[in-house]
C-alpha cells in the first residue's frame, strides 16, 4: 500500500468526522492497526480538530465535534444545554472562519467522492452491457457466414414454402443440400407457436402422397435467428410444415397446415 497516498486521500479525516461507511469505517481500522505512520496521522487530525473547536468556542468544544459529525453524516444535531455568552474577540471569528470552510470542503470532499463512486458503478454496468453486445454481435456475424456459406453451395436446393389457408401470411424456406442429406429450415416469418404446440417438417413425395416427418422445430422461441438443421435423406417431392402437439404426430394434422412448396425438377 502507498501510505502516503492513502493518508492524503482525505479518507482518514472522514473517518475522524464518521462520515464513512460501516465498511469503510472497519477498512480504515485495518489499516490504523497495521501501519503506525497512518494511526499517527489520526491522532494528529483528531488534535487538531480538538485546537480548532477550543478556539471557536473554548468553554463547548465538544459540541463543535458533535455538530460538525451530525452535519457530515446527516443525523439531528443533539440538543446541549445552552452556556452563558462570553464576548467573542476577532480570534474567535477567524476560528469559525475556520471551522466554515472546514466544514465546506468536507461537504465538497464527501460529496465528490459519492459521485465518482455511482459514476465508477454506472461506467462498469455500461461495460457489462457493451461487451455483451460485442460478443452477440460476433455470434451473429459467425452465424450470418456460415448460413451463407450453406445457402451458397452448389449442392443446395432452394425451396419456398407458401401460406396456406389456415394462417395465409405464414411464410418458410428450405434450404436442402442433397449431398450431406441436411434440410436447412429458416422459420423467421412463422407465427410463434402457441403453448403446448410445436412445428413438425414433413418431407412429402407426392405419387401416391406419402409424408414423412423430418423433425420439429424445437424451442422456436428461444431460438434467435429461427433457423433449425434436420436430417432429410428422403427423396422429397415437396415439403411441409404444420402445428402438432408438443412432441409431435406420427401423420401430419392437415387442418394445421401452415406452409407447403415443391421441389423444382432438377
Amino acid at each position: 500500500m502507498d501510505i502516503k497516498k492513502y493518508i492524503s486521500s482525505g479518507i482518514l479525516e472522514l473517518y475522524v468526522y464518521g462520515a464513512l461507511s460501516e465498511k469503510e469505517s472497519r477498512e480504515v481500522s485495518r489499516v490504523l492497526k497495521k501501519y503506525p505512520e497512518v494511526k499517527t496521522e489520526v491522532e494528529e487530525i483528531e488534535k487538531a480538530l480538538l485546537n480548532l473547536s477550543a478556539a471557536t468556542a473554548p468553554n463547548n468544544a465538544e459540541h463543535l465535534i458533535t455538530s460538525i459529525k451530525d452535519k457530515l453524516t446527516g443525523t439531528p444535531a443533539k440538543t446541549t444545554p445552552e452556556r452563558p455568552v462570553k464576548t467573542i474577540s476577532w480570534i474567535t471569528y477567524s476560528g469559525w472562519a475556520a471551522s466554515l470552510l472546514l466544514l465546506i470542503g468536507l461537504f465538497t470532499f464527501f460529496n465528490r467522492t459519492n459521485n465518482l463512486r455511482e459514476e465508477l458503478r454506472t461506467a462498469q454496468a455500461r461495460n457489462v452491457q457493451m461487451e455483451e453486445q460485442i460478443a452477440n454481435a460476433r455470434e451473429n456475424a459467425k452465424d450470418a457466414e456460415e448460413l451463407l456459406a450453406i445457402i451458397r453451395d452448389k449442392n443446395v436446393q432452394h425451396i419456398p414454402l407458401r401460406g396456406q389457408e389456415v394462417a395465409p401470411e405464414a411464410y418458410a424456406s428450405v434450404y436442402w443440400n442433397t449431398r450431406d442429406n441436411t434440410a436447412y429450415i429458416d422459420a423467421k416469418d412463422l407465427p410463434e407457436p402457441p403453448r403446448g404446440k410445436v412445428y413438425q417438417v414433413w418431407s412429402l413425395t407426392m405419387q401416391p402422397l406419402t409424408p414423412t416427418s423430418i423433425g420439429l422445430l424445437a424451442d422456436f422461441k428461444a431460438d434467435d435467428n429461427k433457423v433449425f438443421s434436420l436430417e432429410n435423406q428422403n427423396q422429397s417431392e415437396a415439403f411441409g410444415i404444420t402445428l402438432e402437439p408438443e412432441g409431435g404426430s406420427e401423420t401430419p394434422t392437415m387442418d394445421q397446415l401452415y406452409v407447403l412448396g415443391t421441389v423444382a425438377a432438377p
